[in-house]
């Protein structure tokens, strides 16, 4: 049997998404509950380019239109990156101040919504950030929140793990969240009945099906692991350095074992011996950690 493709991978994401309108609508709807229900969408991006594949800073979002206007934004996350959020901001008052031409009067313009799907825990710092998994961002006031400028600028967020491990109530979000987690478990996918989700299963095994379609799934894998790759190689020489120039006014000259076990240590323990420095007495004591 053929391995089903990862809807979390963006080509497959984008694939998966922008030639199925009717199963973005379903996604849009399903993610956005609260919200009226849209009925039709036009993909303003349908197509992927052979250089975006291979774009390791590129993210291969699904970019729509409904009838009333509205437009999205929407994508899936896998890697988390310091100024992810600030591209999301970008795109979607681009998205926002595109809409009207010379001229014309703003009671035009439509919601631009981001709907963004990220694939690890991005609010962790309070109790309160870690039982939460589903975000809407809008323009409110600081101390009364209930006075808002409306949701015409409006981004929402959906962190798949958390939302996986707290266990959502019973609902087509959780539905979603299910299949982007356990696309590959068939017998935990059979008992989701949300038909939405069933044709997403149906259209991964067709794409799976396709050798272009696994081809250049692995293709857009390959260039995100370079691109985990490379960032890690970066993290770690900059550590070293620090670490290496702390070490030298502290000590002195480093003797060729603490030379090793520099260029033995990854970035996490370069960090970690950095934040040791302070308080070691000696080369001997601090590489004992």
């Amino acid at each position: 049997m053929t391995d089903l493709l990862d809807p979390t991978n963006d080509y497959v994401f984008k694939r998966l998404f922008a030639e199925a309108p009717d199963l973005l609508v379903d996604l849009i709807n399903d993610l956005r509950p609260d919200l009226p229900n849209i009925e039709s969408v036009e993909i303003l991006n349908p197509n992927i380019e052979a250089s975006e594949l291979t774009g390791k800073y590129i993210i291969l979002d699904v970019l729509a239109k409904d009838g009333d206007g509205h437009c999205y934004n929407v994508e899936i996350q896998v890697r988390r990156y310091g100024a992810w959020h600030k591209r999301g901001l970008f795109y979607l008052a681009r998205t926002l101040g595109t809409q009207l031409d010379a001229g014309e009067d703003y009671q035009h313009l439509r919601a631009s919504v981001g709907l963004h799907l990220l694939d690890f825990d991005l609010f962790t710092d309070t109790e309160n950030e870690r039982k939460q998994a589903t975000w809407r961002f809008e323009m409110r006031d600081e101390t009364q929140p209930d006075v808002t400028l409306g949701n015409i600028l409006q981004m929402n967020l959906i962190e798949l793990n958390k939302a996986d491990r707290l266990g959502l109530p019973e609902s087509p979000l959780r539905a979603w969240v299910t299949f982007f987690k356990h696309w590959q478990e068939e017998l935990t996918m059979t008992n989701v009945a949300h038909e939405p989700v069933k044709k997403a299963m149906s259209r991964i095994r067709e794409l799976s099906a396709d050798e272009e379609a696994r081809r250049l799934a692995f293709v857009r894998e390959r260039a995100l692991r370079d691109e985990v790759s490379l960032l890690n190689d970066a993290r770690r020489e900059e550590a070293q350095r620090i670490l290496l120039r702390l070490l030298t006014k502290r000590f002195g000259s480093l003797p060729e074992w603490a030379s090793q076990k520099l260029d033995s240590s990854n970035a996490q323990q370069l960090e970690d011996l950095t934040d040791e420095i302070l308080v070691a007495k000696s080369l001997d004591e601090l590489f004992k950690h």
